[in-house]
């Protein structure tokens, strides 16, 4: 049992911003995109990547339309400092991407820094040191004047060092790296310190990261936290305000979107968040959660089946089968009234329209999903399920009541197995249950028959209980008349008659309900062939076998009367 929190832990104080803009902000336009997969990500792996896997992951971002891309920590890693050499080196860095590297606040760090990015068009240099009352007092023991002094020194040497060396065009990234913990005073005093050491300014624009480095407060508190920053940073005409959620309480995502209608330009992340502990914000949800609301993200997750793929190769990290828009069961639904829904919807839904599909906040198809695994069927399904994947599957559409009595012979075959069924299986289990008139077990078995020219008379060619003999009958049309033949009190209550498929190959679908005397409720029974009318033929002798073998101990008895 959890003891109580109220001696331990402390809520985090609420921002005193009574006139606060944010909540009534929308997002109305994609932030310029930072991918930290190869640096932030990489040192969060098990086993962190090599040469080759950070060149297929850079490529990959590169692909999806990452234009700033963290490409590691070179000074504390000779395999990430030849990575970035590489990069440089063989002019592998397409021209409107900029690279950028980490470093301490050290200045040896420093210098191995920009001697790792030297020569590139254009470099962004992240300087961070930690600013938060914990981190002063326990890990550094340093004033905050103390703070202060490194800052100014440490971005003071950096200006120092990139000036001589022109040839790059060089931006500072400083980021107070505890900034959701840290006094907003502080916080404002130490991106000041890194401005004005930097002499930001026309053409010489900072870039201030902020982070919420361990998520400690609901998402509106790093909102409130982002607008007050945002209102008071100067010269703010030249400053990048950017922000590096992560996901401790499992809102990085939220926070992030908060921000940006709080003022951010800019957000870093990794693709289906990993990163530290909980990881970094997902910025493959974050993306698309903008492009169901009408903004294009400038990312292009059109084969998202693709990007799952090389993140998964290139991490050894699986993606979550639930992970919004990329898992593998995030747009399948097994519960029969969802999938109803979804069945309707595709149904009704306008291709030039809005998309209106209940339980699909997307269209599958504008990330390269397929609609396969969009319905499948287990013992929580129900008759929409089975309904679609049959019409989308075979171009069986079925009468509603069809639906409800097969439904309940798939239930029993998935309560029987306790795993899910595919198409495949379905499409067995209606033929094993409807197309009957040829199996063993069958009373009556369809050899073929002829019409009469008036086609209100037939010959049936049968086999009844294995014995093959010709019926003769007469009615209105070939089902009144195949009734007549059959002998058998049997009540046809309805018919339909519909194509599945088109062209040469289509194939008539004849569905027949009816009902024998002495047996509860009726029955379906289904017919395909070439031709309509022996699709119909086959639809009552495939009923008259439902219904006999449904008679149970006088199906023989029944059997013998047709015979007689």
């Amino acid at each position: 049992m959890l003891s109580q929190p109220s001696a331990k832990y402390a809520a985090f104080a609420a921002i005193a911003l009574s006139d606060r803009q944010w909540p009534s902000r929308t997002i109305t336009q994609a932030p310029l995109w930072l991918s930290t997969d190869l640096r932030d990500g990489n040192q969060a792996l098990f086993e962190p990547m090599n040469g080759e896997r950070k060149m297929k992951l850079f490529l990959e971002l590169v692909r999806i339309g990452f234009k700033q891309i963290e490409v590691g920590f070179p000074a504390a890693s000779q395999t990430d400092f030849d990575f970035v050499r590489r990069l440089i080196d063989e002019d592998l860095v397409p021209d409107d991407v900029t690279l950028m590297v980490m470093t301490q606040s050290r200045e040896d760090l420093i210098e191995r820094t920009v001697e790792a990015v030297k020569g590139a068009p254009r470099a962004i240099v992240h300087l961070y040191n930690a600013t938060a009352p914990a981190w002063r007092r326990i890990v550094f023991g340093m004033s905050v004047p103390q703070v202060m002094d490194l800052i100014a020194h440490h971005v003071g040497f950096l200006k120092r060092l990139t000036d001589s060396r022109p040839e790059t065009r060089w931006t500072l990234q400083y980021s107070p790296e505890t900034f959701s913990a840290t006094e907003l005073e502080v916080s404002l005093q130490a991106c000041h310190t890194a401005i004005q050491a930097w002499g930001a300014g026309p053409g010489r624009e900072v870039i201030v990261n902020l982070p919420t480095t361990v998520e400690n407060a609901t998402p509106n508190v790093f909102a409130d936290q982002i607008e007050w920053m945002h209102r008071h940073l100067v010269p703010r005409e030249h400053i990048v305000l950017s922000v590096h959620p992560h996901n401790d309480r499992g809102t990085g995502v939220a926070a992030a979107e908060f921000a940006m209608m709080a003022g951010a330009d800019r957000v870093e992340g990794c693709l289906f968040g990993n990163g530290e502990r909980c990881g970094n914000v997902d910025i493959v949800t974050l993306a698309l959660n903008m492009y169901t609301q009408g903004v294009h993200p400038g990312l292009d997750f059109s084969d998202i089946n693709a990007v799952a793929r090389v993140s998964e190769e290139c991490t050894a990290i699986a993606v979550h089968p639930r992970h919004p828009y990329a898992g593998d069961l995030v747009f399948t639904a097994f519960s029969g009234s969802h999938q109803d829904a979804i069945k309707k919807g595709f149904a009704a839904q306008d291709p030039q329209g809005l998309w209106e599909v209940p339980y699909l906040p997307i269209d599958p198809a504008d990330l390269g999903r397929t609609y396969d695994s969009v319905i499948r069927v287990n013992s929580q399904s129900g008759k929409g399920g089975i309904a679609f994947l049959l019409e989308r599957e075979r171009g069986v559409v079925m009468p509603r009541r069809m639906q409800v009595e097969f439904s309940a012979v798939v239930q029993r075959q998935t309560d029987a197995s306790e795993t899910e069924i595919n198409g495949e299986d379905i499409w067995a289990l209606f033929r094993r249950t409807y197309l009957r008139g040829a199996a063993a077990g069958d009373a009556i078995h369809y050899h073929g028959h002829r019409l009469d020219a008036s086609g209100q008379g037939i010959e049936l060619d049968l086999s009844v209980q294995g014995v093959r003999q010709r019926l003769s009958g007469q009615g209105n049309g070939p089902i009144a008349a195949t009734v007549d033949a059959l002998g058998l009190p049997m009540r046809v209550d309805s018919y339909e008659e519909r194509a599945t498929g088109s062209g040469a190959d289509a194939q008539a679908l004849a569905i027949v309900e009816a009902a024998l005397e002495g047996v509860a409720g009726g029955s379906f029974g289904v017919g395909m062939s070439h031709n309509i009318v022996t699709a119909s033929v086959q639809a009552v002798i495939s009923v008259a076998n439902r219904l006999i073998e449904r008679q149970g101990g006088t199906r023989s008895q029944q059997a013998r009367e047709v015979q007689a």
